[in-house]
């Protein structure tokens, strides 16, 4: 019964948005805004309607079929053919920016936390490196923001959670190897992280393709019902996880490979993933929040200090911004060289959401009830919780200011 009733509460809560979303959205209030602040309210912060435990079957269930369909979809939407004529960008965020970000973070988190193992600020910085462009969604759908830009916010988000988890899941496994105590641990935790990315890898590639190909013929034979189009590679994004997950490999890992396949083999493919992004696989992405403000908020809030908050505000600006204005100074587009306004307006919009919410969830439920990772799940609930206020409000208001002064040619 108590799981139903949250599922009733969810429903409840979807028909209320839906109803007023057009109108919510004049006022820059943002579907992760209204959902995580609904889990707050029905939360024991809030009128203590219900209480869930983050590790209830249901919340992972919810959690796991999310981040699968977000990392499939992410990966299916990227375009390599228009990757390679708009690559100078991206590359330098994810091969220059990305690694600062996570150096930057590691040492700042060592400062602001000295008593904590360095492992697990690594694991800190890692969760909060993965940026979700749907926080600041007025951006990269607001046609009068250049394309370029749009673009290349867009590639980032899709990008960065796919390369960061694999480093994630190294970390939780140098972690519960017993690698961060003083009498170290053997090295099983490298061939099992190797076994799990690289059959993952494989077994995602190898879906998405054949899966693809397999529609197509299918299509072309008139066999396929029109309305299961969209349905497809929903199901092979589920069927990659679960091939490799029975082989050893990292479901997550294969779903992403999955997409990244699905997307490029075939056009109508990735015109069929975006449908079901854009209608169901959002509806997950708000439930995933809301399950973040009743569940996840009110375990950790206790572990809220001074000096989380302070880590909280510092990744979502200095740590952030500066790593990509470096990586970004001299960059051009076709129309020329980026100026500041363009760098610190790429720079902002980084916004921490989804990935770190399903990345912590998934790294507790990995680690059990393994406690000394207080800090870290209670810095990601921070920053997190300010990065959806604060982009979802900032987002129009600056894509209009953006757009007036940076026209695309």
């Amino acid at each position: 019964m108590h799981e139903h009733m949250i599922i009733l509460v969810i429903a409840v809560v979807v028909l209320l948005y839906g109803y007023i979303s057009q109108g919510l959205s004049r006022l820059n209030i943002s579907g992760p805004m209204v959902f995580a602040s609904l889990g707050l309210l029905i939360s024991p912060l809030g009128l203590d309607v219900r209480q869930v435990d983050i590790n209830a079957d249901f919340v992972t269930i919810i959690v796991e079929v999310a981040l699968i369909l977000v990392l499939f979809s992410d990966a299916a939407l990227l375009s390599l053919k228009s990757l390679r004529h708009s690559w100078q960008l991206p590359t330098r965020l994810l091969l220059i920016g990305l690694p600062l970000t996570i150096i930057v973070g590691t040492f700042t988190a060592q400062m602001i936390f000295p008593n904590e193992p360095a492992i697990y600020m690594l694991l800190l910085a890692l969760l909060l490196t993965p940026t979700d462009a749907a926080l600041g969604k007025a951006v990269v759908s607001d046609i009068k923001v250049p394309k370029d830009i749009r673009s290349t916010i867009n590639i980032e988000s899709g990008l960065n959670d796919g390369i960061v988890f694999p480093l994630v899941i190294a970390v939780v496994a140098m972690i519960l190897s017993g690698l961060t105590k003083a009498s170290g641990g053997d090295s099983h935790w490298l061939s099992s992280v190797f076994i799990q990315v690289s059959f993952g890898a494989l077994v995602g590639i190898m879906s998405g393709y054949l899966g693809t190909k397999i529609s197509q013929f299918s299509v072309s034979k008139n066999w396929m019902v029109a309305s299961y189009q969209n349905l497809v590679p929903i199901a092979l994004a589920l069927l990659a996880y679960y091939l490799a997950e029975t082989f050893h490999g990292n479901g997550f890992i294969s779903a992403f490979f999955a997409g990244l396949l699905a997307g490029n083999t075939c056009e109508k493919t990735r015109e069929h993933i975006e449908n079901f992004a854009e209608s169901e696989g959002e509806l997950l992405v708000l439930i995933s929040f809301f399950l973040f403000g009743l569940a996840f908020v009110p375990n950790i809030i206790q572990y809220v200090t001074v000096e989380v908050c302070i880590y909280a505000f510092l990744s979502l600006t200095v740590l952030r911004m500066i790593p990509v204005i470096i990586c970004l100074i001299g960059a051009k587009l076709t129309t020329g060289k980026l100026d500041f306004s363009t760098i610190t307006f790429i720079a902002w919009f980084g916004p921490r959401g989804i990935a770190s919410i399903l990345y912590v969830l998934i790294v507790a439920h990995d680690m059990g009830s393994d406690k000394g990772l207080e800090t870290v799940y209670a810095t990601v609930m921070v920053t997190v919780l300010m990065s959806i206020f604060a982009h979802g409000i900032s987002a129009q208001p600056l894509a209009n200011w953006y757009s007036k002064h940076h026209k695309d040619n």
